[in-house]
């Protein structure tokens, strides 16, 4: 075998990253699967890994922003498309396209970190990426009742088409991603992306179904089945948006009242208030995922990005070998704004971590403290743990509604 070398995918090359993306992956190529991908596709942050000429691995970066803790949507780079080809693994390959990838937005001063949905969840840690937040898929019974006080308001739940809804549905995502940790910016591309409804992706249900309240909105698929006591169909949500209490509660009342449907599932954040309507909390059994792995780039850049929930002055001594200029002491200091400095420094350090260990804390959804039981973050100077790990806590669990 040839010597792997790792460069940027050309225009010419898109049916090969597209085949062996969908190879790798499991997956026939459909009739309409060029048309999506052609969405993804941007040769200029793709890299490719070749044995000689043949294409044997590919990883993408999508240019987007994500909302971090008390500042609104910043840039970062969204890494999706990372497949190798059968009969190439175990040589390196997905070592080289990260590297390539994270060594190119250092030195070209790209996005200060990077996120990804993990396919597995033992690949990406030896790359630096942390586990920084989860999400559950919680089913619910049709018909669960609401416990007393869930006020639903008077306002409709509309069904509407595609073509109405959307309007509505992204002028609501626009007011509501910058306020909610772990949500994306969406462009016209983002969306198609995010809603692409050929019939070879439903897996046996139904097309998307929209329907909208004035404070929320849900977009759902229904999947016919039939027992011997009658239907007992499925309803699987896609998204639920909502801006307001009434609004999260009339749209879930809209769904546990579905005609036809047996249980409902619907994938929610941790501190989803669907759980807290209930009468019986138990009715919503949930299954926990995880979802966003976060890696800084730049430990300086990135940790300034977000805001704090507290005041401090700390010395973090990070461990980094796949990106070695983010090793050493750095003070982190935040004011009482919650807005960061940080800065090289010869102090002595109050916690020892690693760059993992960092991305995992970044969105505010893992606690350092729960790092230190885990014997991942250690303490050298007494007392200096609780305060940082108060420091990097959200005001809400972080979330990503969509896989990229």
């Amino acid at each position: 075998m040839s010597e792997l070398t790792v460069r940027n995918v050309t225009e010419d090359e898109f049916t090969d990253v597209l085949t062996l993306f969908m190879s790798a992956f499991l997956n026939e190529i459909a009739d309409h699967d060029h048309d999506w991908f052609r969405n993804e596709f941007d040769p200029a942050r793709m890299h490719g890994v070749f044995d000689g000429d043949e294409l044997i691995g590919t990883a993408a970066i999508l240019t987007r922003n994500m909302t971090v803790p008390g500042a609104g949507q910043v840039p970062f780079a969204g890494v999706t498309s990372v497949a190798v080809k059968a009969g190439h693994r175990r040589r390196g390959a997905m070592t080289r396209m990260m590297h390539a990838q994270l060594h190119g937005l250092h030195e070209q001063g790209g996005e200060p970190f990077a996120a990804l949905w993990a396919s597995e969840g033992g690949i990406y840690g030896r790359f630096g990426y942390g586990l920084a937040s989860q999400y559950y898929r919680a089913v619910v019974p049709k018909g669960t009742a609401f416990r007393s006080g869930v006020a639903v308001g008077k306002d409709r739940v509309r069904e509407l088409t595609r073509d109405e809804a959307m309007p509505i549905i992204t002028a609501m995502y626009d007011q509501l991603a910058p306020l909610r940790t772990g949500w994306l910016s969406r462009s016209e591309k983002s969306w198609t992306l995010h809603l692409w409804d050929t019939p070879d992706r439903r897996e046996g249900a139904s097309a998307l179904r929209f329907a909208v309240h004035p404070d929320g909105y849900v977009i759902y698929r229904t999947r016919r089945k039939w027992g011997d006591r009658g239907p007992e169909a499925e309803l699987s949500v896609e998204e639920l948006a909502a801006t307001s209490p009434v609004g999260a509660a009339a749209l879930y009342r809209y769904l546990l009242d579905y005609d036809h449907v047996a249980e409902i599932v619907v994938p929610i954040p941790h501190d989803a208030p669907l759980t807290m309507m209930l009468n019986d909390p138990r009715q919503a059994v949930r299954r926990q995922s995880d979802a966003l792995w976060i890696r800084l780039v730049d430990v300086d850049r990135a940790l300034v990005q977000r805001k704090y929930s507290a005041p401090l002055d700390t010395v973090l001594e990070v461990t980094d070998v796949f990106c070695p200029w983010n090793q050493g002491r750095w003070c982190l200091t935040v004011d009482s704004s919650g807005t960061a400095t940080v800065e090289r420094t010869t102090r002595d350090a109050d916690l020892v971590l690693d760059a993992t260990d960092l991305g995992a804390v970044f969105l505010g959804g893992t606690r350092l403290t729960e790092l230190a039981g885990a014997g991942r973050v250690r303490e050298l100077t007494p007392g200096a743990l609780i305060p940082a790990s108060r420091a990097f806590t959200g005001d809400h669990a972080p979330y990503c509604p969509e896989v990229f």
